[in-house]
């Protein structure tokens, strides 16, 4: 029996984790996509703690337009976040999705906004 997307993009998931993860120096960048919004977490995974986190859903996030646009300015918001933490360089994880559309257009915002990985 074939797996279904969710069991599919949780194996590649869990394939991903093993080899990743953030530190007080290099947190995670990690990616979540659901239908409608996108969210984005920096987390260090040695202490268990979320460094700073953005979204769709805050009232930063100005941009109207197609979810492209709208996950570009997520990853901008996340980088400006993470520098008011003082966080430069991340490790990307992108959380069992392909890299495109809205998962690569967040790390293009991000990366626009200043971060490094």
């Amino acid at each position: 029996m074939a797996f279904s997307k969710e069991k599919r993009r949780e194996k590649i998931r869990r394939r991903i984790r093993k080899s990743l993860a953030g530190n007080a120096t290099r947190p995670r960048l990690s990616v979540y996509r659901s239908n409608k919004e996108i969210y984005a977490q920096l987390i260090n995974d040695v202490d268990g703690v979320t460094v700073a986190a953005a979204s769709s859903r805050d009232k930063e996030i100005t941009a109207k337009g197609t979810k492209i646009e709208v996950a570009q300015e997520v990853g901008k918001l996340i980088a400006e976040r993470a520098k008011n933490a003082g966080v430069e360089l991340v490790t990307f994880d992108r959380g069992g999705y392909l890299y495109h559309g809205r998962v690569k257009s967040l790390a293009d915002g991000a990366r626009e906004g200043g971060l490094k990985f």
